[in-house]
């Protein structure tokens, strides 16, 4: 199935339209103090969903529904639920209601709504709509990247010794796990590098890099959904995205290098402890 860009343009502007609106309920959730409400556990413990979530992502959909009647979607909690996840050639909405659940629990500001639109299984545009910060992240395949309209650009350092390099440790607790999060986290430290910050969200952690205010951001565990609205704002903003193996990404493996350049990405990938979660993309057996 094609469509036209002018149309894929129209979708973009929904997905503006439409992730406004997620981050109304998300801000009123917030003040009325109910953003705790119905919290509930997903695959681990610390793996948190909460009736906002829910009602976001089915917002988000319902709308699209009505507008673009023939499209796909991936959703994160829609997949939480039992809808398999699967990439196809059609136009497709990559959807995370709220990237930064956790954050959004606690009360700690940097929660996003992210919406990508892939087609032929490649991310044609994304939307990040940073909810509690009010900022507009959006990029779009050969039109640039921008924040609340303003273009992005990567950072130009080269010298892996003045970055900052944003991580998380994410939600599994295997101790195997946690140990090869922690020795990448020391050679990385320890290389050195000026400093390791992390959002909470793995989007907002790309949108900083497309900012140039984060030179690198790296981590095994995350999903489709929570980095392909991202993935092109960072490549339209002049940056790189690879696997922590130093290989071409793949958005369904959930591991991810987003860069300003190669040579930062290399240096960093070299200290890397590189494991294998189960793909997005594996089917229920």
């Amino acid at each position: 199935m094609s469509e036209s860009r002018d149309f894929w343009q129209d979708a973009m502007d929904h997905a503006v339209a439409v992730a406004r609106k997620s981050g109304e309920m998300i801000r009123a959730a917030v003040q009325n103090q109910d953003r705790s409400s119905l919290v509930q556990t997903k695959s681990s413990a610390v793996d948190l969903v909460t009736e906002t979530d829910q009602k976001v992502e089915q917002l988000i959909i319902q709308s699209v529904k009505r507008k673009f009647p023939t499209h796909r979607f991936i959703g994160e909690e829609s997949v939480s639920s039992g809808e398999p996840c699967v990439l196809s050639l059609d136009p497709t909405w990559i959807i995370d209601p709220i990237d930064g659940t956790t954050n959004f629990v606690h009360g700690f500001p940097f929660v996003g709504v992210c919406i990508g639109f892939a087609v032929n299984q490649q991310v044609e545009w994304g939307v990040v709509y940073s909810a509690i910060e009010d900022k507009m992240y959006t990029g779009r395949k050969g039109r640039g990247a921008f924040c609340d309209g303003r273009p992005l650009q990567v950072s130009t350092q080269t010298d892996v010794h003045k970055v900052i390099v944003a991580t998380e440790f994410g939600s599994d607790r295997n101790p195997d796990v946690v140990d090869k999060i922690f020795r990448s986290l020391r050679k990385v430290l320890t290389l050195p590098v000026h400093g390791v910050r992390g959002a909470g969200s793995a989007a907002l952690n790309m949108c900083s890099v497309a900012l140039g205010s984060v030179e690198l951001y790296y981590e095994t565990g995350i999903h489709v959904w929570d980095v392909a609205a991202a993935s092109v704002i960072v490549t339209e903003a002049g940056g790189v995205l690879l696997d922590t193996t130093g290989g071409a990404v793949d958005l369904m493996s959930r591991r991810i290098v987003a860069a300003n350049n190669k040579t930062i990405a290399t240096r960093i990938i070299e200290q890397l402890e590189v494991y294998s979660p189960e793909r997005d993309d594996r089917l229920p057996e």
